[in-house]
C-alpha cells in the first residue's frame, strides 16, 4: 500500500501545475464552507448568550420573543409598561437577588436610548462574561451624563466629552427633539458583539426629566426646565419598560416566573432568556440552512473539478499505463493507483483548507472582534468539522473511483500495447 502510495505521489508531482490548481480550487471551496460553519457556530452561541447572568426578564404580558426583541435587542416597541410600584414588589421578593431595570422610548440619530441605572454595567455581560467593560470613559453619574456603544461611538465619531440631544420616539428622522437639555458623553463601551453596541444609556432619572414638560409625546410649553430647582421625588419614574432579574438560586426562577404570571394588580410576562433566544434562533434557521447549502455546493463543485482533472489526463497517461503493466502491474494496481491519487488530492485540499483558514483567523481575528464583535479564535476543528471533512475526503474517494474503474477497464484492453 505504501508502494501504491508513492507512486501516486510522484505521478502527481509529475503534473504539478494540474494538481496545484484542483488542490487549490478543493482548499478555497473547504475554506468556505469551514468558514461558514464556524461563524454560524460562534455567531449561533454569542447569540444564544447574548443575555449573561439574567434569569429573568419580567415586562408587560407579551409573547416571549417579543419581550425578549424589545428589552435585549431594542427591535419593535413594548405593547405596555409596567408600573413602578410593581417594579418596588418584584425586587422584594426573597429568591430575587438584584433587578436591572430599563425604560426605553427615546433615541438619538437612529439609536435607542435605554434609561437604566449604573447596576446596568455591572450586571449585564454576554458570552461568558459578567459585568461590561468601558473602552474610554466611566459609567453616569450627574443627571445629564450619558454612555454610548461602542457602534454608536465609532459611527457618530463621539468620545467622552461630547455633547448629544435626544430625540422623543425611535424614528431615525425625529422631529420631537429634547434640545433644551443636553447630554455629556461620559463612557463609551467596549465592544460586545450585541445590541449593546447599539446603545445610549441615560440614568431613569434623566428621562423622566427630560419629559417633564411633555405630555402625550408633545412638548407642553417652550420654557427650559430648571432640573436643579426640582424635588428628587418628581425625578422617581412612575413606569419601565422591563426588567432584567438575577436570584439567589437557580432553582427559584420557575417559582418566580409563576409568581410575576400570576400577578393580578397588572398583566405580566416572565421568561427565561435562554429559552426565549432558543425560540427566536429557530426561526432563522432557514437562512442557516441556506448558508451551508451554498458552501456544500462549493465543495461539491470543487469535487467535481477534481473528477474532471483526473478523467482529462487518463487519454495523456494511457502510455503510463501500459508501461507499469510492461513492468507486472495488474489492472487492480492501475485501479488503487487512481484511487490513491484521488485520496491524494482530496485529502491535499483539505489540508489546505484547514491551513487557510487557521491563517485567515490569525490575521483577521483581532480586527473582526474590534470592528464586528465577532469573536473567532484559531484553533484546531471540532469534532463536528472533523466529521465534515471526514465525509469531503471519503466523498473525493468516491468520486475516485470512476476515473480508476476506466483506467482499469482501459488497461485490460490495452494490455501491455502502446498506442504510438
Amino acid at each position: 500500500m505504501s508502494g501504491l502510495i508513492g507512486l501516486a505521489w510522484a505521478s502527481l508531482k509529475n503534473r504539478r501545475a494540474t494538481v496545484l490548481l484542483t488542490v487549490m480550487t478543493l482548499g478555497l471551496s473547504v475554506l468556505l464552507l469551514l468558514g461558514i460553519e464556524r461563524v454560524r457556530h460562534e455567531a449561533r452561541d454569542a447569540f444564544l448568550r447574548s443575555v449573561a447572568g439574567t434569569d429573568l426578564i419580567v415586562g408587560a404580558r407579551a409573547h416571549p420573543v417579543q419581550l425578549l426583541l424589545y428589552s435585549v435587542f431594542r427591535l419593535g416597541e413594548p405593547t405596555a409598561n409596567l408600573q413602578w410600584d410593581t417594579y418596588e414588589k418584584l425586587k422584594a421578593l426573597p429568591p430575587v437577588a438584584w433587578t436591572v431595570p430599563i425604560s426605553l422610548g427615546d433615541s438619538h440619530r437612529g439609536y435607542r436610548v435605554v434609561g437604566t441605572t449604573g447596576e446596568y454595567f455591572e450586571r449585564m455581560g454576554f458570552g461568558d462574561q459578567r459585568g461590561l467593560a468601558f473602552r474610554d470613559g466611566r459609567a453616569f453619574e450627574a443627571l445629564h451624563d450619558a454612555v454610548i456603544g461602542a457602534d454608536v461611538a465609532d459611527t457618530l465619531g463621539y468620545a467622552p466629552g461630547a455633547e448629544i440631544v435626544l430625540a422623543h420616539g425611535t424614528a431615525r428622522v425625529a422631529t420631537q427633539q429634547h434640545d433644551d437639555q443636553p447630554f455629556t458623553v461620559v463612557g463609551v463601551l467596549a465592544r460586545t458583539g450585541t445590541a449593546i453596541d447599539q446603545g445610549v444609556f441615560v440614568s431613569l432619572e434623566a428621562i423622566e426629566a427630560i419629559h417633564l414638560n411633555w405630555r402625550g409625546g408633545m412638548p407642553i410649553g417652550r420654557a427650559r426646565v430648571d432640573v436643579a430647582s426640582i424635588p428628587p421625588e418628581r425625578l422617581q419614574p412612575k413606569s419601565i419598560t422591563a426588567v432584567f432579574v438575577g436570584l439567589e438560586s437557580r432553582t427559584a426562577t420557575f417559582q418566580v416566573q409563576r409568581v410575576v404570571n400570576e400577578y393580578r394588580a397588572e398583566p405580566l410576562t416572565a421568561i427565561l432568556p435562554g429559552v426565549a433566544l432558543t425560540q427566536l434562533w429557530a426561526l432563522m434557521g432557514g437562512v442557516e440552512r441556506a448558508l451551508l447549502a451554498a458552501a456544500g455546493a462549493a465543495v461539491l463543485a470543487a469535487l467535481m473539478v477534481l473528477l474532471t482533472t483526473i478523467l482529462a489526463t487518463l487519454n495523456e497517461r494511457r502510455r503510463e499505463m501500459a508501461l507499469l503493466r510492461a513492468v507486472g502491474a495488474g489492472p487492480r494496481h492501475v485501479f488503487g493507483l487512481l484511487l490513491a491519487e484521488a485520496a491524494l488530492l482530496t485529502g491535499a485540499g483539505l489540508a489546505l483548507g484547514v491551513v487557510l483558514l487557521e491563517g485567515a483567523l490569525w490575521l483577521l481575528g483581532p480586527w473582526l472582534e474590534a470592528r464586528f464583535g465577532v469573536f473567532l479564535s484559531p484553533g484546531l476543528p471540532t469534532v463536528r468539522e472533523a466529521v465534515v471533512l471526514g465525509f469531503i475526503w471519503a466523498g473525493g474517494i468516491l468520486l475516485g473511483l470512476v476515473p480508476a474503474a476506466v483506467a482499469y477497464l482501459r488497461s485490460l484492453q490495452d494490455g501491455v500495447a502502446v498506442d504510438r
